[in-house]
């Protein structure tokens, strides 16, 4: 783990050094004399955990670690007792009082380490599978349509045909096509005209103003072929 001092006493500091380097598992960045010290080493330096004083002039250790919006594991060190509460309500892990003998020392740092190793193992959350599919309103209930079964989309005025390759009845539902557009835009499909929408990957043939999904030919609007043509060098896209 890497770690900090902040102690305004050179004694202390030495101290505390001599302590962090008999734990292994330790690597001291840096030795600070106050909380400004401290502020420069957590903005240049990743820290694992703060060896942190109390009492300090201009800013304690407490008032630090208060404005601290995301404070790495503190373990507090003061010549008193009676900020001990106050230091557990700050969440932290452990309160040693001075002089620290080594044995008191190391137990603060196991718990500590105890701590990290959790944090380390913990699963980290990742981003949310899309679906592959969604729903639509159709007459007085809702049909699920898999994105990978649509051949393409027409639109007509407020109403749009989702043409799927599992059934030869397309499914009609109350829909612009534009709003269509943008939930599956993500998903490679290219608006060729201004009443259709196709998969990019069930384009077969494209010739002149036409398009084909097998063998099915659409129109291709003047105003798309850009996008189009783009697509089809680049299919990644």
């Amino acid at each position: 783990m890497n770690c900090i001092i902040v102690d305004d006493e050179k004694l202390a500091r030495d101290l505390m050094e001599d302590n962090i380097r008999r734990v292994p598992y330790l690597q001291l960045q840096h030795t600070c004399k106050n909380a400004l010290e401290a502020a420069g080493a957590l903005h240049t330096e990743h820290v694992d955990l703060i060896f942190l004083d109390v009492q300090m002039p201009e800013l304690n250790g407490l008032d630090f670690l208060r404005s601290l919006p995301n404070p790495p594991m503190v373990i507090l060190v003061s010549a008193y007792d009676s900020y001990a509460l106050k230091g557990f309500d700050l969440n932290v892990v452990d309160y040693l009082v001075k002089p620290v003998s080594f044995e008191r020392f190391l137990t603060a740092c196991n718990r500590a380490q105890e701590l990290f190793a959790l944090k380390q193992a913990a699963p980290t959350k990742s981003a949310p599978a899309q679906s592959d599919f969604f729903f639509v309103s159709v007459e007085y209930g809702s049909v699920k349509v898999a994105f990978q079964d649509i051949l393409y989309v027409e639109g007509m005025k407020d109403y749009i045909k989702i043409y799927v390759a599992s059934s030869a009845k397309p499914v009609t539902t109350r829909m612009t096509i534009k709003d269509l557009e943008k939930k599956l835009s993500s998903r490679g499909f290219i608006r060729i005209h201004k009443s259709f929408l196709v998969p990019v990957g069930r384009i077969t043939r494209v010739q002149r103003d036409l398009l084909y999904v097998g063998s099915k030919e659409l129109p291709v609007g003047e105003s798309y072929k850009e996008d189009l043509n783009r697509i089809l060098k680049n299919p990644t896209l």
